[in-house]
């Protein structure tokens, strides 16, 4: 009787496969979900300084800067991908001379990377994140 030589994986093979595919894919998902909320973040910032824009704007129509209210009235909304993980508000300061702050503040699985925001005159918080 003639010896088949069977070909294929033992099963000592395929458990150190399993191994070393759960090992990189240990390593490399925190790389991954860092990398979504950076990019979500640069969207956020990226609406935030089309606010910063639409202010001005207003603010040469109207001398003064306009509310969430009057802003989203004029047709202004959040992109979907942006209002499920960002919620905004604008605080118009008080004074002869105008001012904002726009704030979007993170929700959903945005939460754990802060607020950000930018005022008037330019400057963006946390600066870290800019």
């Amino acid at each position: 009787m003639k010896q088949v030589n069977q070909r294929g994986f033992t099963l000592i093979e395929l458990m150190i496969v399993v191994v070393i595919v759960s090992i990189l894919a240990a390593i490399v998902y925190p790389s991954y979900t860092q990398y979504v909320v950076k990019a979500n973040r640069t969207a956020a910032q990226a609406q935030m300084m089309d606010i910063a824009n639409r202010q001005q704007q207003f603010l040469l129509a109207n001398r003064s800067y306009a509310s969430k209210t009057e802003l989203e009235s004029s047709g202004y909304s959040l992109p979907a991908d942006v209002s499920a993980r960002y919620s905004y508000t604008i605080d118009l300061g008080i004074g002869a001379v105008p001012s904002y702050t726009i704030t979007f503040t993170p929700i959903g699985s945005q939460i754990g990377d802060g607020a950000l925001t930018i005022n008037n005159e330019g400057v963006k918080a946390p600066a870290a994140k800019w």
